[in-house]
């Protein structure tokens, strides 16, 4: 971040508070039992997305693109709730809610660097759907584990480097009055607007980042699931489009249980109350991460075979002993 700063400009000085207070959750009645719901929330989590991980790498068969995809995918939603539930829990829970400068802007950089990669992995679950249905003979050579692992890498280059201007650009900010943020972590939008200094620049950055990170990625998974049903419409048989629907099924779950709460939530943003926002969006950070291996578990014919072969090799099998018969 100095770096950053002397990049800008050189002689100035900010005003950096040594703590930010953050007050989400306040007001509401009986909210200790929404914390330890949290709790439970993340414990699953952590235990499926491990699974799930755990699963792929054992389970050789599962070593293609598509699964390179989903384990990315566990990885993000198991970090992402890791970076984010127990600092929630150790501020709400236990009364804790003063957070140093710099812990803030890192909590931040976590925070929005998984919740960004989520979206961006059902993008590249959406291509491997669109192009194992429509171009199904074509697959093994346009979906290769190198493109996979390239565009992987791609997107997390441009998420943390948007992230990270993100923050640089808040460190440019003086604070001298307030330092209490109304949600339930560092939000982006709730520290720059506490700035007495020009914070323009993380305006602009607060109005790209949703487009980019969020309505960008739904809209391709929506016009590529307008161009799947298309072209199954046209050239395939009833039968035949239900059994290729049935891949997407999983899918489609993910990317509703991932989108819809934001789409609620920033649509009423101006008519709900702001704990019940802080609320629907704390469910929307910690919720996803939770489902997102049950239902690959459930909906993924691979997965479930894979984790009976893998039972069924863990179990030994009883060893039986010849009786010795002495005439």
């Amino acid at each position: 971040m100095n770096l950053f700063n002397s990049a800008l400009g050189r002689n100035i000085t900010f005003v950096h508070p040594a703590y930010f207070l953050i007050s989400g959750f306040v007001g509401i009645p009986n909210i200790k039992y929404y914390y330890i719901f949290l709790f439970f929330v993340y414990i699953v989590s952590v235990l499926g997305n491990m699974a799930v991980m755990t699963v792929i790498c054992l389970d050789h068969s599962l070593w293609s693109p598509k699964y390179i995809a989903v384990f990315n995918l566990a990885f993000c939603d198991l970090f992402g709730n890791t970076a984010l539930v127990p600092k929630v829990l150790d501020v709400f829970l236990f009364n804790n809610n003063r957070i140093a400068y710099k812990d803030c802007l890192t909590f931040l950089f976590f925070c929005y660097t998984c919740l960004s990669m989520q979206s961006f992995n059902l993008v590249v679950l959406a291509y491997d759907r669109l192009v194992a249905i429509i171009f199904p003979l074509h697959y093994s050579v346009k979906v290769t584990h190198r493109f996979m692992f390239s565009m992987i890498a791609a997107f997390w280059s441009v998420i943390i480097l948007a992230v990270l201007i993100a923050v640089g650009l808040l460190t440019r900010l003086s604070f001298c009055g307030s330092v209490v943020i109304n949600s339930y972590f560092c939000d982006h939008g709730q520290l720059y607007r506490l700035a007495c200094n020009d914070h323009f620049p993380s305006y602009v950055i607060s109005c790209l980042y949703p487009v980019v990170m969020f309505w960008l990625p739904l809209v391709f998974i929506l016009l590529s699931y307008l161009y799947i049903g298309c072209t199954l419409a046209k050239v395939a048989n009833a039968q035949q489009g239900l059994k290729a629907f049935k891949t997407c099924i999983g899918h489609l779950l993910l990317v509703a249980i991932y989108f819809i709460p934001l789409l609620i939530t920033f649509t009423l943003m101006e008519k709900i109350h702001p704990n019940a926002r802080i609320i629907n969006l704390s469910l929307t950070s910690v919720f996803p991460p939770m489902l997102n291996p049950i239902i690959y578990v459930l909906q993924t014919h691979e997965i479930k075979e894979s984790i009976k072969r893998l039972l069924k090799i863990g179990r030994r099998p009883k060893r039986t002993v010849a009786k010795i018969v002495i005439t």
